[in-house]
């Protein structure tokens, strides 16, 4: 009763709505704010370019024509790796008429604008925010562009693979490229995936496979049955990968690869030579790929 009387006497006096305006405009930006996010995807490319440029890069090929940055790359294809690992080909592949796909969670908006910076285009969606309309957007860019997906993005389960690549794959007559990748000893981060950090000057190493072709029109059992297929490949090539990172062992097909570019160790001929491991029956090196 008191408080009321008090307004009522003008001890309580209402601000004027020009001061509370005032007041909002000087409240501090948070830290999703759009331009707090282009400065740090800015800041975040260069940061990424000079941590990795350090990096002692080797890349084993069942087929050199994969390579989006070699001349000889030819039709589009989707190319797939974990998301662990995502530093790797956005530090080395940008510029390579690649799109990729980002989730519309708020932690990736700032590494949107970061692969931006560093030369990919990119669709934002997932299978839990804006799968659809992303579907329509990559269904658009893969008429003139090759797609990338970490296919256990963007919360996992760490290296379980969602379907929507092998439904993409099958859907558009796209081969599907799978990039098993490893560092040396990589610090950790203690996040869904343990994300990899690679330590500075030490050795990173991509086995790339052959075009792996998806039957066209597949129904809900088969997209699972290459679900499956397609899951343990990309482990497998993961493992060899990161085993290759940590041993200073040489491969058939190694080639030394920076930004846009790769060539052989030597001169030894390589091209009849298949790469070890059980991983993949098919040895051909013909650019009809394989079907896993």
């Amino acid at each position: 009763m008191q408080l009321r009387h008090a307004e009522r006497d003008g001890y309580y006096e209402r601000k004027p709505k020009a001061a509370i305006d005032g007041a909002r405009k000087l409240q501090p930006m948070k830290l999703e704010h759009p331009l707090l996010n282009k400065l740090g995807g800015l800041l975040g490319s260069a940061a990424i370019r000079s941590w990795m440029s350090t990096l002692d890069y080797k890349v084993a090929f069942y087929d050199r024509n994969c390579d989006p940055a070699f001349s000889g790359c030819r039709g589009q294809k989707i190319y797939i790796f974990w998301h662990e690992y995502i530093l790797f080909p956005i530090s080395l592949r940008g510029h390579c008429n690649l799109a990729m796909l980002l989730s519309r969670h708020r932690d990736a908006e700032m590494l949107s604008h970061a692969a931006y910076h560093l030369g990919f285009d990119f669709v934002r969606g997932s299978t839990n925010r804006g799968g659809v309309a992303a579907i329509r957007e990559l269904l658009r860019k893969s008429r003139h562009m090759h797609l990338t997906i970490t296919p256990d993005g963007p919360r996992g389960p760490r290296r379980r693979l969602a379907p929507g690549s092998v439904f993409l794959a099958s859907r558009l007559g796209m081969p599907l490229v799978l990039l098993g990748l490893g560092y040396d000893r990589p610090w950790r981060i203690p996040s869904w995936d343990r994300f990899a950090i690679p330590r500075p000057c030490t050795r990173a190493r991509c086995v790339l496979s052959p075009e792996i072709h998806v039957p066209p029109d597949l129904d809900r059992a088969g997209l699972e049955h290459y679900r499956e297929k397609v899951e343990r490949l990309l482990n497998r090539l993961g493992d060899e990968a990161e085993a290759w990172a940590t041993s200073r062992s040489r491969k058939p097909m190694q080639f030394v690869v920076g930004r846009r570019y790769a060539r052989p160790l030597s001169h030894t001929d390589y091209s009849a030579a298949p790469l070890p491991g059980p991983h993949c029956k098919h040895q051909s090196r013909s650019r009809t790929g394989t079907t896993p």
